[in-house]
């Protein structure tokens, strides 16, 4: 009975790999594709711009120096595969005007046709202990991260909806999955894209526009180098328990992910696990992804218990630290 039972559960497995294909959105082709990135001057957004670039892609750099989107437009070109493909360069700050980002997107369309993927990649992170942090950084960080990403979105999904085809992408942080001493400001704003994103993957997927949001870790860019000088103590060894990855390698996962419309893309293994344990809710594209979850989630949690644990203990090491060097300040 046992192993009738055992032989029915492979079975059923083997029959949901099977028939989830068949219900998962269609790839969307990039050669001749318009894709707008915007933060697509430097980092993240500039190897996802070249990525797409190399698949045959139209592109849109959207970001604030009009230096760095020349300089990027340049290295972009190098990687060429017809004499038809065009680099558009736009400066703008997308997270302060609303009507400013929806005529350069205009603009944009009118020129490269209408956008077939949208990545949002436009943002920054500023670190410190929550009460060592002005208003105003956390004003700015929900500014930049989260209305940043609202405003390119929503520039661009009429369109997609209209033409039934369509990917936006999002790019939050394993600092938007999980909670880390001295992220109170950016792990919020980064939180909120979540939110944007599950609830705009339900109005949008009837109309077979595919949200993507991509949770890349500690990745040597210059922004990363920027928030590097602003980390607490606490913050900067937790960081150090991870490796730095390379911009390209997150670049084409996330690339990847877009194309086929999963809805989670992390990278590596503890991505992996994070996306699993704090899968939460959220919606699956394939029924494979569905039961990855459900399996492993325990497991990941067990291990989660250990790998959070750590963190504690670092904090609570510098806390120890901090106070003996206090006394022996006053006693000195």
């Amino acid at each position: 009975m046992l192993l009738l039972a055992a032989a029915f559960l492979v079975a059923f497995v083997l029959l949901l790999y099977m028939v989830s294909p068949l219900i998962s959105p269609k790839p969307l082709a990039l050669p001749g594709a318009h894709v707008v990135v915007t933060g697509g001057s430097s980092g993240i957004g500039k190897c996802i711009a070249i990525e797409c670039y190399k698949q045959g892609a139209f592109i849109t750099l959207v970001a604030r120096n009009e230096d760095k989107l020349l300089q990027a437009k340049k290295e972009i070109e190098k990687h060429s595969i017809n004499d038809k493909q065009v680099v558009l360069c736009i400066s703008v700050d997308v997270s302060q005007d609303y009507s400013q980002v929806e005529n350069v997107i205009k603009q944009a369309q009118e020129k490269l046709g209408p956008v077939d993927m949208l990545v949002n990649c436009a943002g920054m992170s500023l670190a410190g202990k929550f009460e060592d942090l002005e208003v105003s950084t956390f004003e700015r960080l929900m500014s930049v991260n989260y209305l940043g990403s609202v405003y390119p979105s929503r520039a661009v999904i009429t369109t997609m909806k209209e033409r039934r085809v369509g990917r936006i992408v999002f790019v939050s942080s394993q600092a938007g999955q999980l909670g880390l001493f001295g992220f109170t400001a950016y792990s919020s704003s980064k939180f909120a894209i979540r939110g944007l994103a599950e609830a705009l993957q339900m109005e949008v997927k009837p109309y077979n526009v595919y949200v993507t949001v991509a949770y890349p870790p500690d990745t040597d860019t210059p922004g990363f180098a920027e928030e590097n000088k602003t980390k607490p103590l606490e913050t900067r060894l937790i960081s150090e328990t991870t490796s730095v990855c390379k911009p390209e390698q997150v670049a084409k996962q996330i690339v990847k992910d877009a194309i086929q419309g999963n809805f989670n893309s992390s990278i590596g293994s503890d991505g992996y696990m994070l996306s699993s344990l704090t899968c939460g809710m959220a919606p699956v594209t394939s029924i494979t992804e569905g039961l990855q979850q459900v399996v492993t989630m325990g497991l990941f949690r067990t291990i989660a218990l250990f790998y959070l644990g750590s963190f504690d203990s670092i904090v609570r090491r510098c806390m120890v630290q901090r106070a003996k060097s206090e006394i022996a300040d006053k006693t000195a």
